[in-house]
């Protein structure tokens, strides 16, 4: 067992890391905290300029020749040491299993969601996830695996791993670093790919190789070079991408081998340590050591009536914290204990039954510990006939700093305040800074104030007529509700079948001031990319959405590509999205920028706006089908243009199994897990949420409403956002 992470010990940095960074709406500073890290990863820095393929082969033959070592030490163990060696194994790889794959979770963004190597990266990370199912993450499998071990009581979430004590400290630095790099994406997004290409190569965690014999897991899954898809291999989509990156230039491919050549480094010390941990825990006094160290703070508070060898017991459970040995040759000699004869020892029998008055105090696996240890006092120590040498073609390490003194370095830094960083001064710089993940407490702020005051004017006399969802959720769900709406969008499109349509320049001009909007396609639900909330329940779904919206990895199926391919048959060539050029690109009024920034900004925030992203989700998939999207076709093709954009969110979005239908299911799942009775977090307040969510898609004297009330038109997003919410004449609250 290991030290206790609330400690200042140097080690909990890590720990301290891995939970931090797990938060979906975390936000780690730019400054001295990224130096430290580029220190860290330029300490371990080798074989620069090998060829990928040369990098892939050192570390598939390193990590076959650790399997064999770790296969060793299994055909040594007993049966009741093979148990605690198996757990133990499973435990140390934890921290990396738990997840597999987060590392790439930020690697797109709205400024690049349409470019070619972030589709590829998608698409990577969309094959880790299990995307469109929930539970199907390679996470997924790891925590199964755990559960079947019975050792998954800080598993979920999976920050909470990093308070397990049974874990070492060690096994924390990789994992956490790499979650560090993956919310600095523009940072590392190099570092992080030869990382990844790395862990893929490495493929099956060696040290599970030992437990892969006894036990029906995912495998395949947790495999990091596995698929269960028939399609491209993970191994080769990274390799393509890393491909990409070292042909970029010296700098991008030295970085690429920099992010393989340290994690296969880090990897090594993790991996020979957890060899080094097992061997000695074939000796049963090792782990007996490991228990008492770990169990002896809560039991010093007890026990100071008890006297051993005429020391009050409290007394010596407190030296336990340093040294348990002294206590426990002690506790050999003492009556509790019958040498060799567990089975007759007081310790594990009257102790801890039903009547005394250690019932309950230990886990049957600890009293297993306990008896083995017992049984081996009869005899000599076992020997350690595995050994715990060094592995064959380990890299070295480069000197530098130790991992202690790394971590000490990041607790240090990790406990500063962050600075705060400059707020935008107007609409049109906060959409261009928000075209990136990243950003410091001051535009968070910012964002807070925004969405806030979104939803404020959202909830301006919102009542039963100004929004159509039901004025109360009900266990029935909402599809039949949404089958409702499907047929009034239908019926309004025949209704409206023979009306003039509008002029050529009226669908340009609507076209331009849209593309803000449809450039970013899908970024209220960028959070949904983080890697538990990617294949939870609630979220499975709309990262899918995310998913399709960015064309599934396709270039030809990007909704951000087909509507700047519109644009052009229209004669507008828009610099790029992410660029300052766009955000001030004269043609834009400021007004069409409002809408925009709030889908970034609530994007950002998963988890505080969940219920009214899904709101607006909902709004936003249901807008158009039935209805407005064949209108906007009969206009595109009136004046020769293509309607393929159009045409693809018509199907897309369907209510049967398209986003749409997809949106109300997310609802759905969110609304029947919260409490009926109400009150704080009950379905009434959430679903009052819900509903400013669904209305903010087009607020009182918001940006679509002021602009279908002016030029007589049903349009926005897509062609799709004003027909979601009827527009309205209130006065305008102001953000």
């Amino acid at each position: 067992m290991h030290d206790d992470i609330t400690s200042s010990g140097a080690g909990s940095a890590f720990r301290q890391l891995y939970a931090r960074a797990a938060d979906p709406e975390a936000r780690i500073p730019s400054g001295e905290l990224i130096d430290v890290v580029r220190a860290e990863l330029h300490q371990a820095a080798t074989d620069i300029g090998r060829p990928l393929d040369s990098l892939v082969r050192t570390a598939a033959e390193w990590s076959s020749a650790e399997a064999e070592r770790f296969r060793a030490v299994g055909s040594l163990a007993d049966s009741g040491t093979s148990r605690l060696l198996v757990r133990r194994a499973a435990l140390g790889w934890a921290p990396l299993g738990l997840a597999a794959g987060a590392w790439l979770q930020w690697l797109t963004a709205p400024g690049i969601a349409d470019s070619p190597l972030s589709l590829q990266m998608l698409a990577l990370y969309a094959s880790d996830v299990g995307v469109g199912h929930p539970g199907a993450a390679r996470s997924n499998a790891y925590l199964g695996l755990l559960r079947l071990l019975r050792a998954s009581e800080n598993a979920v979430p999976y920050a909470r791993v990093a308070g397990d004590r049974r874990i070492a400290d060690a096994a924390f630095r990789l994992p956490a670093l790499l979650l560090l790099m993956s919310r600095r994406p523009d940072d590392f997004r190099e570092e992080l790919i030869g990382a990844d290409l790395c862990l893929r190569a490495v493929g099956f965690p060696p040290p599970l190789a030992l437990v892969r014999a006894e036990l029906r897991a995912d495998w395949e899954a947790i495999d990091y070079s596995g698929s269960e898809d028939r399609g491209p291999s993970p191994i080769g989509r990274c390799r393509d991408i890393a491909n990409s990156l070292v042909q970029a230039g010296p700098e991008s491919a030295a970085r690429v081998h920099v992010g393989f050549g340290w994690t296969l480094a880090v990897l090594s010390s993790h991996v020979g340590a957890l060899h080094d941990e097992l061997c000695a825990s074939l000796d049963p006094g090792f782990e007996m050591v490991e228990l008492m160290r770990l169990r002896a703070r809560e039991g010093s508070v007890y026990h100071h009536q008890v006297l051993l060898e005429g020391r009050p017991l409290s007394e010596w459970l407190k030296d336990c914290r340093a040294d348990p040995k002294p206590f426990l040759a002690v506790l050999a000699r003492s009556r509790l204990v019958k040498p060799g004869r567990s089975g007759a020892s007081p310790l594990v029998k009257e102790l801890v039954g039903e009547r005394g008055p250690m019932f309950r105090v230990f886990s049957p696996d600890d009293l297993l510990v306990i008896s083995r240890w017992i049984d081996a006092l009869a005899g000599p120590a076992p020997g350690n006939a595995a050994g715990p040498g060094a592995s064959a073609g380990t890299p070295a390490p480069a000197a530098g700093p130790s991992a202690p003194q790394r971590s000490a370095e990041l607790s240090t830094l990790l406990a500063a305040d962050a600075p705060s960083g400059g707020a935008p001064c107007d609409l049109r710089e906060a959409y261009h800074t928000l075209m990136v993940r990243t950003g410091g407490p001051g535009l968070d702020d910012w964002c807070l104030r925004y969405v806030r005051g979104w939803l404020a004017r959202a909830r301006h006399r919102m009542d039963s007529w100004s929004v159509p969802l039901p004025t109360r959720w009900t266990t029935d769900g909402l599809r039949p509700w949404l089958l409702a709406q499907h047929d009034r969008h239908g019926a309004q499109f025949e209704e409206s079948a023979n009306a003039p349509l509008p002029s050529r320049e009226a669908v340009v001009a609507d076209a331009v001031q849209t593309a803000p909007l449809t450039l970013i396609d899908g970024s209220w639900l960028q959070g949904f990319t983080d890697y538990e909330l990617a294949s939870s329940d609630i979220g499975h779904s709309l990262f899918a959405t995310y998913w399709d919206e960015l064309g599934n990895g396709e270039a030809a199926l990007n909704h951000p590509l087909i509507y700047r391919q519109v644009l052009k048959e229209m004669g507008i060539d828009l610099p790029p999205t992410a660029s300052p050029e766009f955000a001030r690109w004269p043609g834009f009024r400021d007004a069409s920028f409002e809408l925009p920034v709030y889908w970034l900004c609530i994007g950002r925030f998963p988890r505080t706006f969940l219920p009214e992203v899904l709101g607006l989700n909902l709004a936003m998939e249901l807008s158009g089908v039935g209805g407005t999207y064949r209108r906007a076709g009969m206009a595109l093709r009136a004046y020769g243009f293509s309607t393929r954009f159009v045409d693809i969110h018509n199907t897309i979005d369907n209510v049967a199994t398209g986003h749409s239908a997809w949106a109300a299911d997310a609802v759905d799942a969110f609304m029947a897990g919260l409490p009926d009775p109400p009150g704080p977090g009950s379905r009434a307040e959430a679903w009052e949420r819900l509903r400013a969510g669904y209305r903010s898609l087009n607020p009182p004297g918001g940006f679509l409403a002021r602009r279908a009330a002016r030029r007589g038109l049903l349009a926005g997003s897509q062609w799709r956002s004003a027909a979601a919410v009827t527009p309205q004449t209130e006065e305008r609250t102001d953000v």
